[in-house]
C-alpha cells in the first residue's frame, strides 16, 4: 500500500507555530553561495528533499556541505568545473539554478534539462535569454551548453518576470563587468532574500523588492552568513487550516510586507487574521462569508506574480472557499495543471465547478465531506458513489441539479412538475 495520511476531521486546533524557512530562497541561496571565496553560513534553512539534492549536486561538484542546528554551511573552494550529475537533475528542477553562478565561476556549465513538478509547463528560456545578453553562447540538444569566456554587465529586459530567470541573471550579473539593468524583473520574497544574500557576500545591488534592479559588478564575493525568511506560502496554509476547523492559531516569526496580497486575499473570503509585529493571530469565528462585487456579482481570486496573490496559494484558497458562504470565481493563470485537484474536493462534498485547466467555481459552505475509509474519492469513479433511494426527492428539482453540478441555485421554490409524477 502506498503511503498516505489519515487524517480525522472536525477536531478545532490551538496553539503556536512557526513557519520553515522558505525553500523557495534557500534553493538560489545555496547556488549563489559557489560564487563567495570562503564558507557561506545560511540559517533557518528547512531540511526537505529539494534542499537536500541541491546540496548533493554542489557535494559532487566539490564543495564541502556541513548541516547544524537548522543551519548549513557551505565552502565552495574545492569547486571543479565538470558536468552536473544528470541523475541528480532529474530530481529537481532547481538543478537550473546553478547555471548562472558556474557560468560566472569558471566560464562555461554543461547542465542536464531540469526535472521537478509537474504542474504545466515550465520555461526556462528567460534563463538563457538574461545569460546571452550578458555575453553567453547557449547550446541547446539533449543537454544545455553555455559559454562565456567573459560576461559583461547589459541592459536585460526579461521576457517575463521569472522568479529563477530572475535570481539566475542576478547571479551572472554581479560577477560581469560594468553595470548591468535588469528589468521586468520578478520581485517576490525569495528573490528579494536571494538578492540581499548577494549583497551580505560583497555584491552591489539596488532596487530589491522592485522590478528593476540595477547591478554593480565584478567586485569580489566573499564568505558571509544570511539567514532565510520565513516561508509565507506555508503562512498562507496555515490560515487556511485555522479558518476551515474554525481554530485560533497564532503564527509566529512573519514578515508582514511579505503577506499583503495574501491577506487581502483571504478577506475577500472573510477570514482576517490580526498582524501583532512579527507574529499573525487567526481568531476562531471568523466571519466566513465571500464579500461579492459591488451589485452583488460573484467575486473573482486570481493569482499573478509579485506583488499579487501567490499562485502557490491558490489551493489553500480554494480549500477555504469551501468552506466560506457565497461564491467565487478561482482564477489560476500561472499554471495550467494546478486545479485539476479539485475533483477530489467535490469527492468529498465541495460544490465546485472546474470551467476549465484554468478557472473554478466554488460555492459554499459545503456539506460535511463524505469519508471513504480514509481516501478521497471522486463519485462515480470508484463505484462507491452514495445512491439516493428510489422515490426520494423529486428528481426535477432545480435546487438539486444545481447541487450535483457543484453550484447553489437561487433560493426559490422547487418547480411543481406538470401531470403524473414518478420517481425514477
Amino acid at each position: 500500500m502506498p503511503p498516505r495520511f489519515v487524517v480525522t476531521g472536525r477536531r478545532p486546533l490551538k496553539g503556536t507555530v512557526r513557519p520553515a524557512g522558505n525553500k523557495n530562497a534557500a534553493l538560489p541561496v545555496i547556488a549563489a553561495s559557489l560564487l563567495a571565496d570562503g564558507p557561506v553560513e545560511i540559517a533557518n534553512v528547512p531540511r526537505i528533499r529539494d534542499v537536500e539534492t541541491l546540496l548533493e549536486l554542489v557535494q559532487f561538484l566539490g564543495a564541502t556541505v556541513t548541516w547544524g542546528q537548522g543551519q548549513v554551511t557551505i565552502d565552495p573552494r574545492g569547486l571543479q568545473p565538470k558536468p552536473l550529475d544528470p541523475a541528480l537533475c532529474t530530481r529537481i528542477r532547481a538543478s537550473i539554478l546553478l547555471a548562472g553562478p558556474l557560468l560566472a565561476r569558471f566560464g562555461k556549465v554543461i547542465l542536464p534539462p531540469p526535472g521537478g513538478d509537474v504542474i504545466g509547463r515550465r520555461r526556462v528560456d528567460t534563463h538563457f535569454l538574461a545569460l546571452e545578453r550578458l555575453g553567453a553562447t547557449v547550446g541547446v540538444g539533449d543537454r544545455f551548453e553555455i559559454e562565456a569566456p567573459a560576461l559583461h554587465g547589459a541592459d536585460i529586459f526579461l521576457d517575463e518576470p521569472s522568479v529563477t530567470g530572475t535570481e539566475n541573471a542576478l547571479m551572472a550579473a554581479v560577477m560581469a563587468k560594468g553595470t548591468t539593468v535588469l528589468r521586468n524583473a520578478a520581485a517576490e520574497p525569495h528573490v528579494q532574500d536571494t538578492a540581499r544574500a548577494l549583497v551580505a557576500m560583497g555584491a552591489a545591488i539596488d532596487g530589491i523588492g522592485s522590478n528593476t534592479y540595477t547591478i554593480e559588478g565584478g567586485r569580489p564575493l566573499r564568505g558571509a552568513s544570511v539567514e532565510i525568511g520565513p516561508d509565507h506560502i506555508e503562512i498562507g496554509s496555515f490560515i487556511g487550516l485555522a479558518a476551515v476547523t474554525n481554530s485560533e492559531l497564532v503564527i509566529d516569526g512573519v514578515r508582514p510586507d511579505d503577506l499583503r496580497a495574501t491577506l487581502l486575499g483571504f478577506d475577500r473570503l472573510g477570514i482576517r487574521p490580526r498582524v501583532d509585529g512579527t507574529r499573525l493571530v487567526v481568531d476562531a469565528g471568523q466571519e466566513r462569508r465571500v464579500r461579492p462585487d459591488l451589485g452583488g456579482h460573484v467575486p473573482k481570486l486570481e493569482d499573478g506574480p509579485w506583488p499579487a496573490f501567490p499562485a502557490d496559494v491558490m489551493s489553500i484558497a480554494i480549500v477555504a472557499a469551501t468552506q466560506c458562504e457565497g461564491m467565487i470565481l478561482i482564477h489560476e493563470k500561472m499554471f495550467e495543471s494546478r486545479m485539476f485537484f479539485v475533483d477530489k474536493l467535490i469527492g468529498m462534498g465541495a460544490r465546485i465547478v472546474l470551467c476549465d485547466p484554468h478557472r473554478a467555481v466554488v460555492s459554499g459552505p459545503a456539506p460535511a465531506a463524505r469519508r471513504h475509509g480514509g481516501v478521497a474519492r471522486h463519485p462515480g469513479r470508484d463505484g462507491d458513489a452514495p445512491r439516493r433511494p428510489r422515490g426520494g426527492r423529486n428528481q426535477h428539482d432545480p435546487q438539486r441539479r444545481a447541487d450535483r453540478a457543484g453550484l447553489r441555485a437561487d433560493r426559490r421554490p422547487p418547480a411543481r412538475p406538470r401531470g403524473r409524477h414518478r420517481a425514477t
